[in-house]
């Protein structure tokens, strides 16, 4: 599953290893109040968008592990996490075994766009890409992969219609040194129907982003539901997309 072409890795894994190797985690992952908040989130829609107990599940960009893990207290059946971040793989087995779940969560090496040998190994009922789409070099192209997969797809992106998140892939020194970008809910959608799936279910969910101080994190998060239920508010307001698509 290591994959030597070039053409299907960009530099921002690099750039992940090197997270790993200086800090143990990922940003993202770390222990901050507002990454705290932001992935609690997240990993809910998660939990509620797909019945995860009993399923076999591949975790591709799996990154430090940090959020595969969680998937053991969801009862799946077993989780396999992929990465091309080989440190940050490493990392992802050492916290599998700190947490005693070593035998329900397994990780290895492994790129998005050469995943055939796993999944003809394997079988699967459900492939989850959570923020990975927006790191690779052709997003659409791994999606498009997915094509001969016969269960769901879990899609989790940054919403590219939030202009808070246009303004950071800008700005922002993270944002710009691991190359972080984003996408409608319609242009996912897209790919996915390309791909021969059917949308399940759409949604735009969070409105604290990871990097705030503590009192943003502390006040955005008691808006976060009324914002999540007012559509127009909730397009432009929230900072993520979840999509399941099935056959």
């Amino acid at each position: 599953m290591n994959s030597s072409n070039d053409v299907n890795v960009k530099s921002n894994v690099k750039q992940f290893d090197t997270d790993v190797s200086e800090t143990g985690s990922y940003a993202y992952t770390a222990d901050r109040l507002s990454s705290q908040f932001a992935n609690a989130r997240i990993s809910k829609a998660i939990a509620d968008i797909y019945p995860f107990k009993g399923k076999r599940v591949l975790d591709v960009g799996c990154g430090d592990g940090a959020y595969t893990v969680e998937f053991a207290a969801l009862g799946v059946a077993s989780i396999h996490g992929v990465d091309p971040a080989g440190v940050a793989i490493e990392a992802a087995n050492a916290r599998a075994k700190r947490q005693g779940v070593q035998d329900i969560v397994q990780f290895s090496t492994g790129n998005v766009y050469e995943l055939d040998p796993l999944l003809s190994e394997n079988t699967f009922d459900i492939i989850v890409l959570r923020g990975v789409l927006h790191h690779l070099p052709d997003p659409a192209r791994a999606v498009s992969n997915l094509e001969n997969f016969p269960g769901a797809v879990l899609i989790l992106e940054p919403n590219g219609l939030n202009p808070v998140v246009k303004v950071l892939e800008k700005v922002s020194r993270y944002h710009i040194e691991h190359e972080e970008r984003s996408f409608t809910p319609g242009t996912l959608r897209k790919w996915c129907k390309n791909a021969g799936f059917k949308i399940s279910a759409c949604r735009v969910i969070n409105i604290v982003p990871f990097f705030c101080p503590d009192w943003m994190a502390r006040t955005l998060r008691v808006f976060e539901p009324v914002v999540e239920k007012i559509p127009g508010l909730r397009a432009i307001g929230c900072g993520q997309t979840i999509l399941l698509a099935k056959r």
